[in-house]
Protein backbone atom coordinates (compact mmCIF):
# COMPACT_ATOMS: atom_id res chain seq x y z
CA UNK A 1 0.00 0.00 0.00
CA UNK A 2 1.40 3.55 -0.95
CA UNK A 3 2.16 5.67 1.97
CA UNK A 4 1.22 9.63 1.92
CA UNK A 5 4.02 11.59 2.33
CA UNK A 6 4.09 13.23 5.76
CA UNK A 7 3.92 17.04 4.32
CA UNK A 8 0.91 16.08 2.42
CA UNK A 9 -0.53 14.59 5.08
CA UNK A 10 0.23 17.61 7.44
CA UNK A 11 -1.18 20.25 5.04
CA UNK A 12 -4.40 18.43 4.28
CA UNK A 13 -4.94 17.89 8.25
CA UNK A 14 -4.29 21.31 8.92
CA UNK A 15 -6.66 22.34 5.78
CA UNK A 16 -9.25 19.87 7.43
CA UNK A 17 -8.56 21.39 11.00
CA UNK A 18 -8.96 25.12 9.83
CA UNK A 19 -12.35 24.48 7.95
CA UNK A 20 -13.79 22.31 11.05
CA UNK A 21 -12.99 25.36 13.62
CA UNK A 22 -14.53 27.88 11.31
CA UNK A 23 -17.54 25.65 10.97
CA UNK A 24 -18.03 25.52 14.59
CA UNK A 25 -17.54 29.15 15.28
CA UNK A 26 -20.19 29.86 13.18
CA UNK A 27 -22.58 26.69 14.72
CA UNK A 28 -21.53 28.89 17.48
CA UNK A 29 -22.22 32.34 16.69
CA UNK A 30 -25.45 30.92 15.36
CA UNK A 31 -27.02 28.82 17.87
CA UNK A 32 -25.39 31.06 21.53
CA UNK A 33 -24.67 34.19 19.90
CA UNK A 34 -28.24 34.98 19.26
CA UNK A 35 -29.36 33.82 22.18
CA UNK A 36 -26.94 36.33 23.84
CA UNK A 37 -27.79 39.52 22.30
CA UNK A 38 -31.58 38.47 22.03
CA UNK A 39 -32.56 41.72 23.26
CA UNK A 40 -30.78 43.86 20.92
CA UNK A 41 -31.86 41.40 17.92
CA UNK A 42 -35.37 41.82 18.90
CA UNK A 43 -35.84 44.93 17.17
CA UNK A 44 -34.88 43.65 13.52
CA UNK A 45 -38.30 40.75 12.30
CA UNK A 46 -38.34 38.21 9.68
CA UNK A 47 -41.83 37.19 8.97
CA UNK A 48 -43.24 39.03 11.36
CA UNK A 49 -41.26 37.36 14.18
CA UNK A 50 -38.91 38.58 16.23
CA UNK A 51 -35.17 37.82 14.99
CA UNK A 52 -33.62 36.24 17.76
CA UNK A 53 -36.87 33.74 17.75
CA UNK A 54 -36.65 32.96 14.15
CA UNK A 55 -33.40 31.77 14.22
CA UNK A 56 -34.04 29.69 17.60
CA UNK A 57 -36.54 28.61 15.58
CA UNK A 58 -35.75 27.99 12.11
CA UNK A 59 -32.60 29.96 11.11
CA UNK A 60 -29.95 27.54 13.16
CA UNK A 61 -31.08 24.69 11.42
CA UNK A 62 -31.33 26.07 7.64
CA UNK A 63 -27.61 27.29 8.56
CA UNK A 64 -26.87 23.96 9.96
CA UNK A 65 -27.88 21.84 6.99
CA UNK A 66 -26.57 24.84 5.02
CA UNK A 67 -22.93 24.17 6.76
CA UNK A 68 -23.29 20.27 5.50
CA UNK A 69 -23.26 20.83 2.37
CA UNK A 70 -20.36 23.65 2.26
CA UNK A 71 -18.75 21.42 4.39
CA UNK A 72 -18.87 18.14 1.75
CA UNK A 73 -18.07 20.59 -1.06
CA UNK A 74 -15.20 22.44 0.40
CA UNK A 75 -14.19 18.51 1.59
CA UNK A 76 -14.22 17.59 -2.04
CA UNK A 77 -12.10 20.05 -3.20
CA UNK A 78 -9.41 19.69 -0.24
CA UNK A 79 -9.52 15.82 -1.30
CA UNK A 80 -8.76 16.12 -5.32
CA UNK A 81 -6.10 19.06 -4.16
CA UNK A 82 -4.39 16.35 -2.09
CA UNK A 83 -4.62 13.63 -4.25
CA UNK A 84 -7.05 11.80 -2.85
CA UNK A 85 -10.08 10.46 -4.94
CA UNK A 86 -12.82 8.19 -4.03
CA UNK A 87 -11.55 5.38 -5.71
CA UNK A 88 -8.62 5.29 -3.64
CA UNK A 89 -11.06 5.95 -0.53
CA UNK A 90 -13.01 2.55 -2.04
CA UNK A 91 -9.84 1.25 -2.01
CA UNK A 92 -8.38 1.50 1.10
CA UNK A 93 -11.94 1.02 2.71
CA UNK A 94 -12.06 -2.46 1.26
CA UNK A 95 -8.46 -3.29 2.28
CA UNK A 96 -7.30 -3.33 -1.67
CA UNK A 97 -3.75 -2.15 -1.87
CA UNK A 98 -3.33 0.62 -4.21
CA UNK A 99 -1.90 0.81 -7.46
CA UNK A 100 1.17 3.72 -7.45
Amino acid sequence: MKKIDKKIADGYFRERTRNIIIYLIIWFIVSFGVVFFAEPLSGFSINGFPFHYFMGAQGAVVTFIVLLFINAKVSDNIDRKYGIDESKNEQISSGKVLDH
